[in-house]
């Protein structure tokens, strides 16, 4: 069996004001252009399939389009799941219904809900969907303490794998942070703000492939443990990544072969450093069409700079200046705090008023807290 791994489109994205419906339109035609190039037999999309719990009607509208082509034209069936930044319910209308057209759409977590059985010439292959999980939402649909976000996952597996012949062929799908996967700064959204986030690739070690979304860079943590990284580069410091998807051969023993294919994106994403003289009189032309993120090295501000460099760089959606000496303590200040996560930060915070660490007991009620906050934000 062959399919298409794809994950974190989050579709309706908003990036510095820029509304990316029409990269994202082009980039899933690119997509839709390969499954049937390919002849693939499923597309999987690892989750985050919308930028937020409620997206726009645009965005909607571009996933309907997107599988109409792809589940009723091209006749290949689908299977997507809920990421952290999907609503899961909402993600979830229509399912049994769609299901009968062989779209298969995971929102919530369900500890009733059945593997994905599709065919080949070789029989069944039994697909995992495995929609992002909260610690808080497994410990109420178990009954069961799951504190942490692998203790989640491992409920999960547990809980599919008991529908599966144990020498079928198995592809888990899921929604998670690889302990050891590099991560992009300003890009992907914390998994919780405390608590551990991470899980092990040993929670994956009875599938023979697992497709995995949430970090939006390409990198393969195993033969049969992959990212295929973001739809688009949503972030600057995503700028030097090469966009692709996986393509995945499924043998009849359950060995995999995979080719990792790239994406064009209409605009790139790139960052220039400079002068504001020598950028406008000295044009960097291979990034004149280019999203850019400019930042100037100049001593003093130059007057209606954005504008003046807008003649030659019409896509400028950021500029900024080099801080001068007294400011760098600052900056190094929040270089600093950028890289401190959520919960790093709050016992910072009340190390600075109390002047005393957090006690144990104080940490737990701050990580069921902002567990709990954090699932409000998915499903308002």
């Amino acid at each position: 069996m062959r399919f298409l791994h794809t994950s974190d489109w989050h579709l309706g994205r908003i990036f510095h004001g820029l509304h990316l419906l029409e990269d994202q339109r082009a980039a899933l035609d690119q997509i839709l252009d390969l499954a049937r190039e390919y002849r693939v037999d499923a597309l999987l999309v690892a989750g985050d399939v919308y930028d937020r719990a409620v997206p726009p009607t645009e965005a909607v509208n571009l996933l309907d389009e997107t599988l109409r082509r792809l589940v009723l034209d091209l006749k290949i069936p689908a299977l997507l799941i809920a990421g952290n930044h999907d609503n899961p319910d909402r993600l979830n209308f229509g399912q049994a219904l769609f299901a009968a057209r062989q779209l298969y759409i995971t929102g919530p977590v369900d500890p009733a809900a059945h593997p994905v059985v599709l065919e080949d010439a070789d029989g069944p292959v039994y697909f995992a969907p495995l929609p992002y999980c909260e610690p808080l939402t497994a410990t109420e649909l178990s009954g069961e303490k799951k504190p942490t976000h692998e203790a989640a996952l491992q409920w999960q597996v547990e809980t599919i794998l008991r529908q599966i012949p144990s020498r079928a062929r198995k592809v888990a799908l899921a929604h998670v942070f690889l302990t050891g996967a590099r991560t992009t700064p300003d890009s992907e959204r914390p998994l919780a703000a405390g608590g551990a986030t991470t899980v092990s690739m040993d929670c994956f070690r009875d599938f023979h492939y697992t497709a995995l979304g949430h970090l939006h860079a390409c990198q393969n943590n195993s033969p049969r443990i992959r990212y295929c990284g973001s739809l688009l580069k949503y972030s600057f410091a995503e700028a030097s990544q090469k966009k692709a998807v996986h393509i995945v051969d499924l043998d009849a023993k359950g060995d995999v072969s995979v080719e990792t294919v790239p994406l064009t994106a209409p605009h790139e994403l790139a960052v220039l450093k400079g002068e504001f003289r020598d950028l406008l009189e000295n044009p960097r032309t291979d990034h004149l069409q280019d999203y850019l993120q400019i930042q100037l090295t100049d001593g003093v501000p130059i007057l209606d700079a954005k504008h003046r460099l807008e003649q030659v760089y019409p896509q400028i959606l950021q500029l900024g200046y080099e801080r001068l000496q007294p400011l760098e303590k600052e900056e190094t200040a929040t270089a600093q705090r950028k890289g401190l996560s959520t919960d790093d930060l709050f016992q910072a915070f009340f190390r600075e008023v109390q002047g005393r660490d957090l006690t144990e007991g104080e940490k737990a009620l701050f990580h069921q807290i902002a567990d709990e906050v954090s699932q409000e934000g998915r499903n308002a």
